[in-house]
């Protein structure tokens, strides 16, 4: 069991993510504006709204990250490391990338550490982190194990469990099976149906290392309301 965490540790974790096709120019704003409020690690984005986003927080400790080869992860390699290279220069600090989820279930692990490897390689070259996005729901024990450690053998910096766009999100379970194996020195990024402050510590227990979440502010608020219940319960000297 992990010792709690504190707001600003939570915070840290959360990847304040805004995804839907149908995003806003005032919404992407209203993201920047929350994730500066509560200092989020970054916000998540589409590429399309990387420069917006690289403006309003600039200069400040929150990233950019965005998404490449979104949500399906059949983009040609090539095409993957453009998409990559391009939000860089548009402002983004770390790339969340697809893997190519129909090559790995046709048993070509090594086509899907080179399509990994090449966006890693581009992202560490401009400075950028690679979060690599294996879509759990969508494959067996075995492939979950394959892609993780296609993941680690490319140099990703983190694996991420899921789009949020497929079947289901992240599970405790698949991230426990992640970092069974990939060890401690890659991170986790558990995305997905983590909705509540009791989601995201269960995938911290699991191993997680970074919550990809749309609910950051619902979770951060979630805390404070707990945290005022028990000082005021420990202040009136209730006893439970």
């Amino acid at each position: 069991m992990i010792m709690p965490l504190t707001e600003r540790e939570i915070a840290k974790l959360i990847d304040h993510t805004l995804l839907k096709p149908d995003a806003t120019q005032d919404e992407i704003r209203k993201l920047c504006e929350e994730a500066l409020q509560y200092q989020f690690a970054s916000v998540c984005v589409n590429p399309w709204n990387v420069a917006q986003s690289a403006e309003l927080l600039r200069g400040s400790s929150v990233k950019v990250c965005t998404v490449v080869g979104f949500p399906l992860g059949a983009t040609l390699p090539e095409v993957k490391v453009f998409e990559a290279q391009k939000s860089i220069e548009r402002g983004a600090q770390e790339i969340d990338m697809v893997i190519n989820i129909g090559a790995l279930k046709s048993r070509r692990v090594g086509a899907v550490e080179v399509d990994i490897h090449g966006v890693v390689a581009s992202s560490h070259h401009a400075g950028a982190i690679c979060k690599v996005i294996i879509e759990t729901c969508l494959l067996t024990r075995e492939e979950k194990i394959q892609a993780s450690l296609a993941c680690k053998n490319a140099g990703a910096d983190f694996v991420k469990t899921s789009t949020g766009f497929s079947t289901a999100g992240a599970t405790p379970e698949d991230v426990r099976l992640i970092r069974e194996t990939i060890g401690p020195g890659t991170g986790i990024k558990a995305a997905g149906g983590v909705r509540t402050l009791e989601d995201l510590q269960k995938m911290v227990e699991a191993g997680a290392t970074r919550i990809g979440a749309s609910a950051g502010v619902k979770i951060i608020q979630q805390l404070r309301s707990e945290e005022s219940a028990a000082a005021s319960g420990a202040s009136s000297g209730e006893t439970y």
